[in-house]
């Protein structure tokens, strides 16, 4: 990326190291940079002022760069474009992936030039006879960098100091080139809506993400699922078709493709009974996404119905890359536990797991499974005690080995003191067995029993009659969502408490009235 010059010291920046005055540049330098800048119109430079020089800095867990000040960047756009190198997530990177800008009042180097060097790294001018050499405005030697690209392009200021790399190469759209149509999901950072792109007609999902204060951390976190996206390319994986982002607001909008159903909201409305054929549809859909997500060295980490969205031509696509992660297979990874809903999470992360890998994706894909197959969710846990509970209920206790490789001593706390007996294929019996193989194999207690994606892919379940269905031969349904179903029990006890509350109000009116005889005193007087 670019360098910091001398140029973007301000005020106290301008002296040297040692409380000596750091030498102005020459006049003549200043008159080529005016003469340079004689043709620009005056608000240019007013534009400039606003948009301010100093930059905040943050560097993200993969590394650090710097990028050139917004305002210098824009005063050389006549300058040759640098060798940029890209930085691609690695995939052990388990944090963050997105490169900062660097902070050019922080990055000031002790006394000496600053000289920008191949790799990107600032580094300092060597001093010679310990007499300070002039300091001479390299303008030129300043690219139009990382910064100066982005703000160019229409990005928010609090967006690229810390998440310059998640947008590279992308322009935002304008708010005002798309129409809110409805709301159509809600979460506790983000909405969704269902709107219209003016500009081709199509219909889109907005995901509005709003930042608190413009908390850098909740910047990148958002980054880093814009990164996670733009890696993936997949039929069975959501795409990112765009970013909506304004230098006035706080928030930031996601465009993807329209879905009209999530699996959730289909399997909660009434009447709605999928068949095996269906069920194998679906899963053979969902294993396939899985499959490119860990390929890609992606652990999504929240596979739920809710997550999984549907269209009209029955395709399956995997969403919400929100808790999603980079992960390496080879090598040992410090992740967090507190990920995956509830009663979708398997046991190792309840017991406080940090170095975990793909098989965390395949005991949800195995709950989903099951779910699909009974008609409703099958360890609908209210606490994490309750939800180890329930799993061991069901899928045995852990061997002693899965004790002793978890290395967590607040874990014991949580093993039976009786052993519990598998009992999967007991409460399941009436699946067929192809499926219940395959569901015995995904929800293993042990990970290292649940095998992989591509594995799952290839079981008797989908290689066996009757066989998926076509996703465009899938029932179509009216648009149906889990919010929509969470809306639709929220009115019906809204109208069961309204009728309770009637039928109260009746009661308290009857003991009030009098009764038939009730003024035969009155009468004697």
């Amino acid at each position: 990326m670019g360098c910091v010059s001398s140029k973007q010291f301000h005020g106290d920046d301008q002296r040297g190291g040692e409380g000596k005055p750091r030498r102005r540049p020459s006049s003549n330098s200043l008159r080529r940079l005016v003469s340079y800048n004689s043709s620009k119109r005056h608000d240019h430079f007013e534009e400039e002022d606003e948009e301010g020089v100093a930059v905040s800095a943050k560097s993200s867990s993969a590394g650090r760069r710097v990028g050139n000040d917004a305002s210098t960047a824009r005063l050389i756009r006549k300058a040759p474009a640098p060798v940029v190198e890209t930085v691609a997530a690695l995939p052990d990177e388990a944090a963050s992936v997105v490169v900062g800008v660097v902070d050019a009042e922080k990055a000031v180097a002790p006394p000496g030039n600053r000289r920008c060097v191949p790799n990107g790294v600032v580094e300092q001018e060597p001093r010679t006879g310990g007499i300070k050499s002039e300091a001479k405005p390299r303008i030129a030697d300043v690219p139009n960098g990382v910064q100066g690209e982005h703000v160019a392009a229409g990005w928010p200021r609090w967006l690229i100091e810390v998440a310059a790399e998640a947008v590279r190469g992308w322009q935002p759209r304008k708010a005002e080139s798309f129409e809110k149509l409805d709301k159509i999901g809600q979460g506790t950072y983000s909405s969704v809506y269902k709107a219209r792109d003016l500009e081709n007609g199509k219909l889109v999902a907005l995901k509005k993400v709003r930042f608190a204060n413009m908390d850098p951390e909740s910047v990148r976190f958002m980054a880093r699922e814009i990164h996670i996206l733009r890696r993936l390319d997949h039929p069975n994986v959501v795409k990112l078709e765009g970013l909506v982002a304004s230098r006035m607001s706080s928030s930031l909008y996601l465009v993807f493709e329209y879905m009209e159903h999530d699996l959730a909201g289909l399997a909660a409305t009434p009447g709605i009974k999928f068949t095996e054929p269906q069920v194998k549809c679906y899963m053979q859909q969902l294993l396939s996404g899985l499959d490119h997500c860990h390929s890609r060295g992606v652990l999504h980490r929240d596979i739920k119905g809710a997550n999984l969205l549907l269209d009209n031509n029955g395709v399956l696509k995997i969403a919400d890359f929100g808790l999603a992660t980079f992960f390496n297979p080879n090598q040992k990874q410090h992740l967090t536990s507190r990920v995956v809903t509830l009663w979708y999470r398997p046991p190792e992360l309840l017991l406080g797991a940090t170095n975990y890998g793909a098989t965390v994706d395949l005991w949800s894909a195995g709950c989903i499974l099951a779910e699909l197959l009974s008609g409703k969710p099958i360890m609908p846990g209210r606490t994490e005690v309750e939800q180890l509970h329930k799993i061991f209920k069901l899928c045995g206790s852990p061997s002693e080995e899965f004790w002793a490789n978890l290395k967590l001593s607040r874990a014991t706390i949580f093993k039976p003191q009786h052993p519990y007996r598998r009992c999967v294929n007991d409460v399941y019996k009436d699946f067929p067995p192809p499926a219940l193989a395959l569901l015995d194999c995904l929800l293993a207690v042990e990970p290292e029993n649940r095998g992989t994606a591509n594995l799952a892919l290839e079981s008797e379940f989908f290689t066996t009659k009757p066989y998926a269905c076509d996703p465009s031969s899938l029932p179509k349904y009216p648009p149906s969502k889990e919010y929509d179903a969470k809306l639709r029990d929220d009115e019906a006890r809204r109208q069961r408490a309204a009728v309770v509350k009637g039928h109260e109000l009746e009661t308290g009116r009857r003991k009030q009235l009098p009764g038939p005889n009730g003024n035969n005193e009155l009468q004697v007087l």
